[in-house]
């Protein structure tokens, strides 16, 4: 699909419902009906940005800061294998606090003791970091860029640059990562065109991973009062991705859990393929707020798991096995 026809399938005058239905048959044939779980650890809520979507921001006074040491992590990793979990999720805001040495080290004890893969999701960091990341045993690292129109990215990201976001991505692969990104839908000031262009930057990128969710206004940003995005809007989005990028994974993400009851399996049906349930500690993980209305934050990760469990049964799917590494490799 070109520019002009992916704009048009996002147009909310356009039925979806035929891209659902080639989301869901590409799915299946590309990546199969197996759903990878991966096991979500919110280590820190410190960041050095000042995005105005963000509920974590610099600049919102309004959260209780946490950061978790090496071993609540690895009790969370640990928690993640016993419940048969293919990998973990490391992510926090940029915080800068947690020294590249630091995380390489609490990359090399997971894979030690659990033999989980480890993604990562820590912002911007140096080439060399990138490297020592890497070479400590980390398989993939997620990196979203949030939206490709340069003017969108200048006016919610104040404090980024554009192109070291994606000179950070080049870097990534460089370095040996199996590579994700991902963007919202709904933001702003948002063009159907610039979402088309985002599709196709997924594409021309060949990310092993992407992720996208819904904008959804968070208090204590300066985009609080703007209206929030559609889940349809997130699903068409997601149907379209899996259209043109074939086996990339992707998650039902949680912002879409917190919009509809039954997001993530909407979302499960027109194309993704991966979820994240939560194995952070439960006291830290209200403070974890990207946005209001985030879903599981009082459930012990047991529960979650035969939560997910029960609406994989429910949508005539299973649980993958092995650790879900990047389909675009073994190709």
């Amino acid at each position: 699909m070109n520019k002009k026809e992916l704009a048009a399938a996002l147009s909310p005058d356009t039925d979806p419902a035929p891209f659902f239905a080639l989301a869901d048959k590409v799915r299946r044939e590309r990546v199969g009906d197996a759903v990878h779980l991966r096991g979500l650890i919110e280590f820190s809520n410190h960041c050095r940005r000042n995005c105005f979507y963000c509920g974590i921001r610099r600049g919102n006074a309004g959260v209780r800061r946490f950061r978790l040491d090496a071993e609540r992590i690895l009790d969370c990793a640990r928690t993640a294998a016993a419940l048969k979990y293919g990998s973990v999720v490391m992510q926090s805001g940029e915080d800068l606090s947690w020294g590249t040495a630091e995380l390489a080290g609490v990359v090399e004890r997971i894979k030690v003791e659990t033999g989980l893969a480890v993604t990562l999701s820590v912002g911007e960091r140096s080439r060399e970091d990138y490297r020592a990341l890497r070479a400590a045993g980390a398989d993939r690292f997620l990196l979203r860029f949030e939206t490709s129109d340069r003017r969108l990215f200048a006016m919610l990201k104040p404090d980024s640059d554009y192109d070291e976001r994606f000179r950070c991505l080049a870097w990534l692969k460089e370095a040996g990562f199996q590579v994700g990104s991902g963007v919202m839908t709904g933001l702003p000031g948002q063009s159907l065109e610039s979402m088309a262009d985002d599709i196709l930057i997924f594409k021309e990128l060949e990310l092993d991973m992407v992720g996208i969710g819904p904008f959804i206004p968070s208090p204590g940003t300066p985009l609080a009062g703007a209206p929030a995005a559609t889940l349809e809007s997130a699903l068409r989005m997601v149907a379209l991705t899996r259209i043109v990028t074939g086996n990339a994974h992707m998650p039902a993400t949680s912002a879409m859990g917190a919009i509809d009851p039954n997001g993530r399996q909407k979302a499960l049906r027109c194309g993704a393929n991966v979820l994240m349930p939560n194995v952070s500690p439960v006291e830290h993980r209200a403070d974890y707020s990207l946005y209001p209305g985030k879903i599981c934050v009082s459930e012990a990760p047991e529960r979650c798991g035969a939560c997910v469990d029960a609406m994989l049964e429910s949508l005539g799917r299973v649980r993958a096995e092995g650790p879900g590494h990047s389909l675009k490799a073994a190709a």
